[in-house]
């Protein structure tokens, strides 16, 4: 791809995106649905103009990192920790069901062979988090006691999924799980989750020294993107998704962090304030690349419709994987609404998914059939969950007993005491 094709692309990537959106808020419809139609509609589905690779892909990922830091930026960290052992729960729970379940579905009622059955299984325990958070944000809830839960329990989640992940392509490969190569990543993933806020917070206590003796514009944008970035390949390094080394350095700039190697370091909620400030609009920037480019990644058109095989599996596949999820969120004690919130906003799949589903194709494992079957469910659950979240708040909200919910959209200074 030259270089005119690319930004042709990316500005038709916002444009539509921009526009998919409005119309989707214009319908009371979550925006995060309308941007990633309009991937569709841009990609091999329709009108085949873009593609989800190369430069697309990487403004993509920089979407999502940046995504994950604001909702780290914006996550009291105090009351994120007070829901975490619901959040094991829904996590823990949210992964064995669906690949217990799919499992089954696949060996036994379809007869798809071992290793087939478990990497379907494996793609059906990732949940969308840059989808569930996004969404909730939309509506308001990205606060709220649910969204609390929710949000520790998709990062518990991705963590498991990448073990997995890790897990099933060593026994894919060379017939034989590697556990001390398991227990390394998860020990570098402990390693990084300690050192990560730590560093964040540091250089941020630089940066807004540097700021205030600094005579040339922009440094809190160049310098925390930079920030994010850096800490983002520092998780992929020691094998965790870039997106949570987004959501450590968001974390660790919120205004109620608190380090316990540093706790010297004076929080400034001001400061934090000003940095979601000078960060919102890039974000906004990059974010809808990142929801279209899900879009993108859907071959819709590759599908053959009129297969029986398609439908029942992809239908029944689809039931088990939500049904799973909602009932591992049933498991907590709390409210009955705010359970099934949780457990729908666990549903949506997204991109986590498709790097199995990736895999199995790059293996061999996944024939034409199975990987496009795989993909229209991972398709299913992330573009019909925002619809069941919206309706479900407008209709049974009234059940969720936890008073009122402030603004989600912005970071306020703590009050004072």
């Amino acid at each position: 791809m030259d270089t005119s094709t690319a930004i042709l692309q990316v500005a038709t990537i916002l444009i539509a995106a921009r526009i998919m959106g409005e119309v989707a808020a214009y319908f009371r419809v979550p925006s995060v649905i309308g941007e990633i139609v309009a991937g569709v509609i841009l990609g091999p589905s329709l009108l085949g103009f873009v593609e989800a690779e190369g430069l697309i892909w990487v403004l993509a990922e920089i979407g999502i990192i940046l995504l994950l830091f604001q909702i780290g930026l914006e996550t009291d960290i105090g009351e994120l920790v007070s829901s975490g052992a619901k959040s094991v729960v829904v996590a823990i729970a949210g992964f064995v069901l669906p690949f217990v379940t799919c499992f089954a579905l696949s060996f036994y009622w379809f007869e798809l062979d071992s290793l087939v059955a478990l990497l379907i299984a494996g793609t059906m325990t990732a949940t969308s988090i840059g989808i569930t958070m996004r969404t909730l944000n939309d509506l308001g809830r990205g606060q709220s006691k649910e969204g609390r839960i929710i949000l520790g329990a998709a990062v518990l989640d991705d963590i498991m999924g990448v073990l997995l992940l890790a897990i099933l392509f060593n026994f894919i490969t060379s017939g034989s799980v590697d556990l001390a190569g398991t227990l390394k990543i998860l020990l570098f993933m402990f390693v990084f989750f300690m050192i990560a806020p730590a560093m964040a917070k540091s250089i941020s206590y630089i940066i807004h020294r540097w700021e205030m003796v600094s005579e040339t514009p922009g440094m809190v944008p160049t310098t925390v993107v930079s920030l994010v970035l850096f800490l983002a390949w520092l998780s992929h390094a020691v094998g965790i998704p870039e997106l949570l080394g987004g959501f450590a350095t968001g974390l660790a700039l919120s205004r109620r962090f608190f380090l316990p190697f540093g706790v010297a370091l004076k929080a400034d909620p001001k400061f934090s304030a000003h940095v979601n400030d000078q960060m919102k609009p890039i974000i906004q920037l990059f974010t809808p690349i990142f929801f279209a480019a899900v879009g993108l990644s859907l071959d819709l058109s590759s599908l053959d419709w009129s297969s029986l095989f398609f439908w029942v599996f992809s239908l029944s596949l689809a039931a088990v994987a939500i049904l799973s999820k909602v009932c591992a969120a049933l498991l907590i004690r709390e409210n009955f609404a705010r359970r099934v919130i949780i457990g729908m906003s666990m549903v949506p799949r997204g991109e986590v998914g498709l790097v199995f589903a990736e895999i199995g194709r790059h293996t061999g494992l996944f024939n034409t059939e199975i990987y496009t079957t795989v993909v229209i469910v991972i398709a299913y659950t992330t573009l019909f969950t925002p619809f069941w979240l919206r309706l479900f708040y407008r209709y049974f909200g009234h059940l969720i007993d936890d008073g009122p919910t402030r603004d989600q959209g912005s970071v306020k200074p703590a009050e004072p005491p």
